[in-house]
């Protein structure tokens, strides 16, 4: 469920209404039921996810639950450390998620054209929201009480978008004058053994060059606390009107930045044995220069911000295919729909397929973001209505395979709202989502 979707069910309702009770469990066992409302554990109102988590890890539990007559009941509960009641929220963070109250100068979201569904113009900047599903939260909307609960809960590992550690160059992108204490509030967590996860979003122009080396050697300097830091460039849409004026990372400026991340990742490796800063994948097919060995990328940890995906997909692709059995193949034409960054790539592949079989002819189509300008250029924000326009009138076979990530995570809706069956229901062709992953890219390709 998406964030806003989640603060509108919330508003004027209990926050910790009870939605799921695993078989097997002690909730089963005790006879909890859904629609119980949890008040209280141990004496402590349950405010949030976070409560919950610390709350139950105990071993002895008084459980305060309001049953749909209004009773409450009170349940003891003894049970080993850390195990689990085996219930779960209707809201998952048991609270409204907390905004953005940042401008910052790069923001996607305010790049994103009017009368598209309401909740993708929600900013979150949540910390529960960054350990329970990976979100990024600046810091810069929370209080020296909100970092100290952190510290007090061991809310870890979190992610935090940092862009750079220069604090007057962090106000002016962040537009925040409160942003600027950036590297004090990394010092509490890291010194209080929280896992951190950095990301940087380079704008050209401004932390760049010397100023994303300077951040890069500040935030290895805090120690193995702060575990990883990606590098991503900023993207630029066509409704940028009244914002300040970016311009898109430069194909010299990725060669540049290529060349000063790898030099830094040497000198952390030898100093550390860890990498520790990772360049996204864009910066390598921006520059035009191949992607590092799959043995850089230390085990994939920043599959998520877009670091790796290519080396990773490629490398099990090649793979799997030496031990396909060409007796299992069913013939068939099919087409391959990407963003234009990763046209030549996922053409490579099909290429490759292709020389291990004649049973299969594949088409790729490296589709243009008309919807929201043609600098943007990654698979993750290619529409529906886009896939439509361009793949309409092709052949395009008896299946179109598309990348997972056009994709809400919860369900097959793309960005502006269009559903798998419309796609396919337009294009007159069965349409599947295909993860980043060489099994699944492979198998629904040839079988």
């Amino acid at each position: 469920m998406d964030v806003l979707e989640v603060n509108k069910e919330i508003k004027g309702q209990s926050r910790n209404v009870i939605s799921v009770i695993y078989p097997g469990s002690i909730a089963e066992e005790l006879e909890f039921e859904i629609g119980d409302i949890l008040l209280s554990i141990n004496d402590t109102a349950v405010e949030d996810v976070i409560d919950y988590l610390y709350l139950v890890s105990d071993d002895y539990l008084e459980i305060e639950i309001e049953k749909s007559d209004g009773e409450i009941w009170t349940y003891e509960v003894e049970k080993d450390y850390d195990e689990e009641l085996g219930i779960e929220f209707s809201n998952p963070i048991m609270d409204c998620a907390q905004s953005c109250t940042n401008k910052c100068i790069f923001c996607f979201i305010d790049q994103t054209p009017k009368g598209m569904r309401e909740s993708l113009y929600f900013k979150d900047d949540d910390s529960r929201l960054s350990f329970l599903q990976g979100n990024f939260l600046t810091l810069t909307n929370l209080s020296d009480k909100d970092i100290d609960r952190i510290v007090a809960y061991n809310i870890s590992p979190i992610n935090v978008s940092v862009h750079t550690t220069n604090p007057e160059l962090r106000k002016r992108m962040l537009n925040n004058k409160f942003a600027g204490n950036i590297m004090d509030r990394l010092k509490k967590l890291t010194e209080n053994r929280i896992v951190v996860n950095g990301q940087i979003v380079m704008c050209p122009g401004y932390n760049d060059g010397e100023e994303l080396i300077s951040t890069v050697k500040s935030l290895y300097n805090l120690g193995e606390n702060f575990s990883t830091l990606a590098v991503v460039p900023v993207g630029i849409s066509d409704y940028r009107e009244g914002l300040v004026e970016l311009t898109p990372v430069s194909e010299a400026l990725a060669v540049k930045t290529v060349q000063d991340i790898e030099a830094l990742q040497d000198q952390f490796l030898a100093d550390s044995g860890r990498r520790f800063v990772y360049l996204s994948d864009e910066f390598y097919l921006l520059a035009g220069v191949e992607m590092p060995p799959a043995e850089a990328y230390d085990g994939f940890p920043l599959l998520e911000d877009g670091v790796g995906l290519i080396r990773k997909l490629g490398g099990e692709v090649s793979e799997l295919l030496d031990a396909v059995d060409e007796r299992g193949i069913v013939p068939k034409e099919v087409t391959i729909a990407t963003g234009k960054l990763a046209e030549d790539f996922i053409r490579t592949l099909a290429e490759k397929i292709m020389s291990k079989t004649d049973q299969v002819k594949i088409n790729v189509v490296g589709v243009s973001n008309d919807f929201y300008g043609h600098m943007i250029t990654v698979a993750g924000l290619v529409t529906g209505q886009d896939l439509v326009k361009q793949l309409g009138g092709m052949d395009l076979g008896s299946r179109v395979l598309v990348p997972r990530v056009m994709m809400k995570s919860d369900a097959l809706v793309f960005l502006d709202d269009y559903t798998m069956e419309e796609i396919e229901e337009k294009l007159s062709v069965e349409v599947f989502a295909v993860l980043n992953e060489g099994r699944d890219f492979i198998e629904k390709i040839l079988f």
